[in-house]
C-alpha cells in the first residue's frame, strides 16, 4: 500500500473512532449536567461546561479529519491536510484559556467553599472517568496526527477532572473539607496548560514549515553528499505538509562526467532520502558545475 493510501485509510480510521467518542462525551454531558443539578454540586456543572466546551471541540476535530481526506484539486495542489494543524493549534488554543479559568474559578471556590452532595457527586464523577477511559482506549490505537493528539488531551483533561471530582467527593463526605476540591482543579488545570502549548507551538511549527522533529536538515544534506556524483548540495528546505507527512526540496550539483546520468542519480538520492529520513515527498534539481542559479537561494 502506498503512504498515499495508508494516510488516507488512517484519516477514515481517526473519522471513525472521532464519531465513537463525540457520542460518549455528549453522554459525559448528559450524566454531569443531570447529576450536578440533584446533587447541588457546583462542581459537577463546572466540569460539565468544560466537557460540552471538549464537545464542540471533538466536532471541530472531526470536521479536520473529514476535510483532510478530501482529495488534492488544481486551486489546493496539497489537498486539505494543513485543516488539521489549524484545528490542532485552536484546540491548543481553547485548552490554555479553558485552562485560565479554572484557575481562576479555583481561587473563587478556595476562598468561599460550598457544600455539596458527597455521595452523589462521587457516583457521577465515577461514571464519567469510566466512560472517558473508554473514550481513551479508542483514541489510544496510535495515530500520531496532532488532530488526534488535540482530541486525545481534551479527553485526558476531562478524565482528569473527574479523578479530582471523584478524590474530592470522597474525601468531602470524610471530612466535610470542601477546599480539596479547588486545589485539584488547580492541579489539573496546570497540567493540562503544559501540554496545551507543547500541542500550539508544534502546530505552530508545522504552519511556519519548520523542519520536522527528529530531523536534522545538516543529517540530510551530509547524506545526500555521500551519493557518488554530488559535489553540493544548497537550498535544501524540509517541511511537513501535515503530521506524518514531511516534504523535501532542494538543489543538487553534480559532477560534468555524471551529468548525462542524472535520472539514475536522482533515483538514488530520493531512495536514501526515503530510506533513511522517511521522506516520500521530494522535489530534487539536478544542476551541473557550471549551472549559474538565476533567482533568490535560500
Amino acid at each position: 500500500m502506498s503512504v498515499e493510501a495508508e494516510t488516507l485509510e488512517a484519516r477514515r480510521t481517526q473519522t471513525r473512532e472521532l464519531v465513537a467518542v463525540i457520542a460518549l462525551t455528549g453522554t459525559i454531558l448528559i450524566v454531569e449536567v443531570v447529576g450536578g443539578l440533584l446533587s447541588g454540586s457546583l462542581a459537577l456543572i463546572s466540569d460539565a461546561g468544560h466537557v460540552l466546551t471538549d464537545l464542540l471541540a471533538l466536532v471541530l476535530s472531526l470536521m479536520a479529519a473529514r476535510l483532510a481526506s478530501l482529495p488534492a484539486t488544481p486551486e489546493k495542489t496539497y489537498g486539505y491536510h494543513r485543516l488539521e494543524i489549524l484545528t490542532a493549534l485552536a484546540n491548543g488554543a481553547l485548552l490554555v484559556l479553558i485552562s485560565a479559568a479554572v484557575l481562576y474559578k479555583s481561587f473563587q471556590r478556595f476562598a468561599t467553599p460550598l457544600p455539596v452532595e458527597s455521595r452523589l457527586m462521587t457516583g457521577v464523577a465515577l461514571a464519567g472517568l469510566l466512560i472517558n477511559l473508554l473514550a481513551l482506549r479508542i483514541l489510544s490505537r496510535a495515530h500520531r496526527s496532532l488532530n488526534i493528539r488535540g482530541a486525545r488531551m481534551h479527553i485526558v483533561g476531562d478524565a482528569l477532572s473527574s479523578v479530582g471530582v471523584l478524590a474530592g467527593g470522597i474525601v468531602i463526605g470524610v471530612t466535610g473539607w470542601y477546599r480539596l476540591d479547588p486545589i485539584l482543579a488547580g492541579i489539573i488545570a496546570l497540567v493540562i496548560v503544559i501540554g496545551a502549548v507543547r500541542l500550539v507551538r508544534e502546530a505552530a511549527d508545522v504552519l511556519l514549515e519548520a523542519t520536522p522533529s527528529g530531523i536534522g536538515l545538516d543529517q540530510v544534506s551530509a547524506a545526500i553528499g555521500t551519493v557518488p556524483g554530488v559535489v553540493e548540495v544548497h537550498d535544501l528546505h524540509i517541511w511537513s505538509i501535515t503530521t506524518g507527512l514531511p516534504a523535501l526540496s532542494g538543489h543538487v550539483r553534480v559532477d560534468d562526467g555524471r551529468h548525462g546520468r542524472s535520472d539514475e542519480m536522482l533515483n538514488r538520492i530520493k531512495q536514501m532520502v526515503r530510506d533513511r529520513f522517511g521522506i516520500v515527498h521530494t522535489t530534487i534539481q539536478i544542476e551541473s558545475c557550471a549551472y549559474q542559479e538565476l533567482g533568490d537561494v535560500h
